[in-house]
C-alpha cells in the first residue's frame, strides 16, 4: 500500500511533535496515580517512539532523506524524551537530576549541530540511535506502575542510558573535530 503523496517521513517526524502533549496530558491524568493511565500514557509514548524508527527506516528506503529530516527527526527525540522527563520529575516520579543532566546534553548537542551546520548536518550515530531507544525505555520504564522489587531493572536501565547519553555527546564532538580537521 503506497501512502498519499502529502504524506512524507517528514510528516510523520512532525505528527510525533504535534501529538507528544497528547502524551503528556494523559500523563497528568487522575493526578498521575491512577495505573491504567500510566498505562495508557507509556502507550503513547512507546507508539510515538515507534514512529522514529519507521520515519527514518521511510525516508532511507524511498530515498527521502532531507536536510529538513535528518535535524527535525532528533529533535522530536528530544521533545519526546524531555516532555516525558519533566513530566515525570514534576510528579517526583523521575530524579530531577537525571532530567537537567540528559536535557543539557540534548539541548547542548543539539545548539552544537545547529553551529556546525555549515560543516554540514551531523547525522545521528548508531550509538545515539542505541542512546535514543535506551533513553526511551529507561524513562518509559517510570511512567509504568512498576513493582518495588523492579525497582533495580527500573535504575539499571536509566544508569545505561546516561553513560550512553554521555559517551556520545563525546563521539560527536570528536567525530566533528575529525571531520572539520580533514579540510
Amino acid at each position: 500500500m503506497k501512502a498519499p503523496g502529502f504524506i512524507t517521513p517528514n510528516t510523520l517526524t512532525l505528527t510525533r511533535i504535534l501529538l507528544i502533549p497528547f502524551g503528556v496530558y494523559v500523563l497528568f491524568l487522575d493526578g498521575g496515580d491512577n495505573s491504567k493511565y500510566q498505562i495508557l500514557a507509556w502507550t503513547i509514548f512507546f507508539v510515538l517512539g515507534l514512529t522514529d524508527i519507521l520515519d527514518g527506516r521511510w525516508a532511507r528506503q524511498s530515498n527521502r532523506i532531507t536536510a529538513l529530516g535528518t535535524f527535525l527527526d532528533p529533535v522530536a527525540d528530544k521533545a519526546l524524551i524531555g516532555a516525558a522527563m519533566i513530566s515525570l520529575s514534576i510528579q517526583n516520579r523521575f530524579p530531577w537530576w537525571i532530567t537537567i543532566l540528559i536535557l543539557t546534553r540534548e539541548i547542548g548537542i543539539t545548539i552544537f549541530r545547529l553551529a556546525v551546520i555549515k560543516d554540514g548536518v551531523i547525522p545521528a550515530s548508531k550509538g545515539g540511535k542505541i542512546k535514543t531507544l535506551t533513553q526511551n525505555f529507561g524513562v518509559g520504564f517510570f511512567m509504568l506502575p512498576f513493582p518495588w522489587w523492579l525497582e533495580w531493572f527500573r535504575i539499571g536501565f536509566i544508569s545505561v542510558a546516561i553513560i550512553l547519553t554521555i559517551t556520545t555527546a563525546y563521539d560527536y564532538i570528536k567525530l566533528w573535530r575529525k571531520g572539520s580537521s580533514q579540510e
